[in-house]
């Protein structure tokens, strides 16, 4: 059956032909037409012939297909209605798939995943994400607590480099450290432009999302945390006692910033691309106890 998949270039033009279908910039809209990379995805998903599988944008169908040959179930979710009659076609011979009309950043992902899969089936989200709207994807994703093993997505090449980035590295930042506070976060594979119709004019690689199961730091107040480690980046080039001064401005003075930055041992004429997510956690921790004092 291999010369009919939907990942090649005569089948996606043939398609596009028959409905006339134009790209929607504003979608971010380009469709895989290589096999090969499809089959790459789903090798480092650690999808199995058991595994439920949630697809964000299906496009034409191209991964969607190899993901029902691959696996259980699979639900897509397609915000395009312009999509759902090619959808319909394109994968009518496979009857595991569900094709739902519905936006992933309003849907309500734990209602769909228990009506779509058996109870503690082994789910797995995989998806060639629209680059503009990645990181707010994968931060619901992230902060809906779904019963999921991983998040396999193609992104941006530049963006999966920031989620996956170590310490000290240029792509280190508050994002990194949002991801990985959630998952461990690995780049397995770098992706050419030639494998997408239209082109995009940006680098892509796959990124593979595996969910912890607990947080790898504790820290007293997640809301509370995230804002302090977004505030030590906020001016990438000053000191953390610059960037914590400007966040806590008036409450709190520079001694006082250096002493709560020295009970836990970090030097405040550090920058914040240095620091560990448990030194971050430590001065998301002492800050925090310090601002609740403060209010009694």
């Amino acid at each position: 059956m291999n010369h009919n998949f939907i990942a090649t270039p005569s089948y996606t033009k043939q398609i596009i032909k028959r409905y006339a279908f134009a790209f929607k910039k504003s979608l971010g809209q380009n469709f895989l037409i290589d096999v090969n990379i499809l089959e790459n995805i789903i090798r480092h998903s650690g999808i199995t012939k058991d595994s439920g599988v949630i697809e964000i944008g299906p496009g034409i169908g191209a991964l969607t297909e190899q993901l029902a040959i691959h696996a259980e179930r699979v639900m897509a979710l397609e915000i395009d209605q312009r999509l759902l009659p090619i959808l319909d076609e394109t994968l009518n011979e496979y009857n595991n798939v569900s094709i739902v009309h519905d936006d992933v950043l309003k849907a309500n992902l734990h209602e769909l995943i228990q009506s779509h899969f058996r109870p503690g089936q082994d789910i797995h989200i995989v998806a060639n994400l629209p680059y503009y709207i990645t990181t707010p994807i994968l931060m619901k994703l992230l902060h809906e607590n779904l019963p999921i093993e991983n998040i396999t997505v193609m992104i941006q090449k530049e963006v999966a480099d920031r989620m996956a980035a170590k310490p000290n590295t240029k792509s280190y930042g508050s994002l990194s450290l949002a991801i990985q506070y959630y998952t461990i976060a690995d780049v397995v594979m770098q992706v050419p432009k030639t494998v997408f119709m239209p082109q995009p004019n940006v680098e892509s690689s796959i990124l593979r999302l595996t969910m912890r199961e607990k947080a790898p730091v504790h820290v007293e107040d997640e809301e509370f945390f995230f804002s302090v480690m977004k505030a030590c980046f906020a001016q990438r080039r000053k000191t953390i006692l610059n960037n914590l001064t400007a966040f806590f401005k008036p409450t709190l003075q520079k001694g006082k910033i250096v002493q709560l930055l020295s009970e836990v041992d970090i030097d405040a004429t550090r920058r914040g691309e240095s620091l560990t997510m448990q030194e971050f956690a430590a001065i998301g921790n002492i800050f925090y106890s310090y601002v609740q004092d403060d209010k009694k």
